[in-house]
């Protein structure tokens, strides 16, 4: 049992990826109203009335109504969502960027908080924090068998006030506490380096208000570093997605002008659009961000990293550059989030996000259930895949939208099983010691960054050889 918790969790988060949807942040048209069916309501009301009159204990009437909504909705498919007002305004910290904290880039080792990166100019950038620095404690609690939830609830708080954060640093083989004061943070969506031989990577994680921002400066540094770039990868794996407007700017980046980037589809008018790589369609602020990119961006030599992680906005960035033929695509197919949701802000800072269409690449090809599957499929590391059969994808989840009918894939679930059955034999012959993580994105173990660079430069792959394309389902009429 031991074994088989740890395994779930180091492949836990791969099963949240699609949380993170595509949005549009804007108001729903409002149609006429079909008439109500009167004869349900009355049972919600009758069924609301037993419980509150005829229930174990007292119960919250407006809990009561709350939950029935949240379940009315969850019912859909598993990315419409009722928004209270304290998720509304935790949904709104997460597409914003900005939220109150300590300023640090995190993951899991060993059940500890690790530092993957301080932000830049954060309280934890400014108290000295380094990467790879382990959080054991936060206050009084242990981080030890915390969730990553509750880890990052119990450090962001108010505005100027304390937390203590306890540190253990693997390198110099000790541990101190800091008292860190928490401030406004404004996350960073882009990282980027220059490689050897210049070559430049640039990684993308999610989709936010500022990321076009943040892609045009840095990319614009590494210009001013090597005038001369010989070709970019663009990565993109584990980027859950994030707004729709973004995804639109990075593929404008690359493409020609107005270059046709997504399609969606519904069944309103409204939800019918077409959105190219026009500052019309991904302006957000006042100000193309884009304007001083150069011009040399638009044919340098592109490879695209994509792997099961890969959701949503980044999926259009890729299906669309992949369609005009203007990246090559490597890694493993991608989740398959092909669906648009809306949200509506209702009375009492609460909201309702509600999908609306579907999303279709420029040549038509629908993401839905399905996802971009990449012209060299990669293996995770030298090694194989580890955890790649393990991760869940949008046609694994409850609800999911499907293109027509749609068969169980009895393959990808013994696959599965499989992968799981030899994960927990090489945990037990480990003496139940925690399997070796995947290495981080960027850094010299980067297995699949290794072969994108020798792809850009002529030289010989290590392309997969056990990669296989999960069909696409039947597609629906619109």
């Amino acid at each position: 049992m031991g074994a088989n918790l740890k395994i779930v969790g180091l492949v836990g988060a791969g099963a949240i990826v699609g949380a993170l949807a595509t949005m549009q942040l804007q108001a729903m048209a409002r149609n006429a109203l079909a008439p109500l069916p009167l004869e349900e309501i009355q049972r919600l009301t009758e069924v609301f009335e037993t419980i509150k009159y005829h229930y174990v204990e007292p119960v919250d009437e407006k809990k009561l109504i709350t939950d029935a909504i949240a379940g009315m909705v969850s019912g859909l498919d598993p990315h419409s969502q009722y928004f209270d007002r304290k998720s509304f305004k935790e949904f709104q910290e997460g597409t914003s960027g900005r939220f109150v904290g300590v300023g640090i880039e995190i993951g899991m080792e060993d059940g500890l908080v690790k530092i993957v990166s301080p932000i830049e100019g954060s309280p934890a950038f400014r108290a000295g924090l380094k990467s790879g620095d382990l959080i054991t404690r936060i206050d009084d609690a242990y981080v030890k068998g915390l969730t990553m939830d509750q880890a990052v609830k119990r450090m962001r708080g108010e505005p100027a006030t304390k937390v203590q954060l306890t540190i253990f640093r693997k390198d110099e083989n000790r541990s101190f506490p800091v008292t860190i004061i928490r401030e406004e943070i404004h996350t960073q969506s882009v990282r980027a380096k220059l490689m050897d031989g210049g070559y430049a990577w640039v990684r993308v994680s999610q989709f936010q208000e500022r990321t076009l921002e943040d892609f045009a400066r840095k990319v614009t540094e590494l210009y001013a570093q090597d005038p001369k770039i010989k070709g970019f990868v663009l990565d993109l794996r584990n980027d859950p997605g994030g707004l729709l407007q973004g995804a639109v700017g990075i593929s404008a980046a690359f493409l020609p002008a107005d270059a046709v980037v997504v399609k969606t589809k519904g069944q309103e008018a409204d939800s019918r659009k077409t959105y190219k790589a026009s500052p019309d369609d991904y302006v957000l602020r006042s100000g193309d961000a884009l304007k001083r990119l150069p011009a040399a961006l638009k044919t340098v030599p592109l490879v695209v990293l994509i792997n099961e992680g890969s959701a949503s906005a980044s999926e259009i960035v890729a299906g669309a550059l992949q369609d005009h033929h203007r990246a090559t695509l490597m890694g493993a197919q991608s989740f398959g989030k092909g669906s648009v949701q809306t949200v509506q802000p209702l009375p009492g800072n609460s909201a309702l996000k509600i999908t609306t269409a579907r999303y279709y690449t420029p040549a038509d090809r629908s993401i839905q259930a399905k996802g971009i599957v990449p012209d060299v499929w990669l293996d995770e590391t030298a090694e194989g895949n580890l955890y790649a059969a393990l991760r869940m994808r949008e046609a694994d989840l409850e609800k999911h939208l499907v293109n027509g009918e749609e068969k169980p894939d009895a393959e990808r679930q013994k696959a599965r099983d499989e992968a799981r059955a030899k994960l927990e034999e090489d945990y037990a012959k480990n003496g139940n010691k925690p399997v070796k993580p995947l290495p981080e994105f960027g850094s010299p173990e980067d297995f699949q960054l290794a072969q994108a660079l020798n792809r850009l430069k002529g030289q010989p792959v290590l392309a997969s050889k056990t990669g296989a394309e999960r069909k696409a389902e039947k597609t629906a009429t619109e």
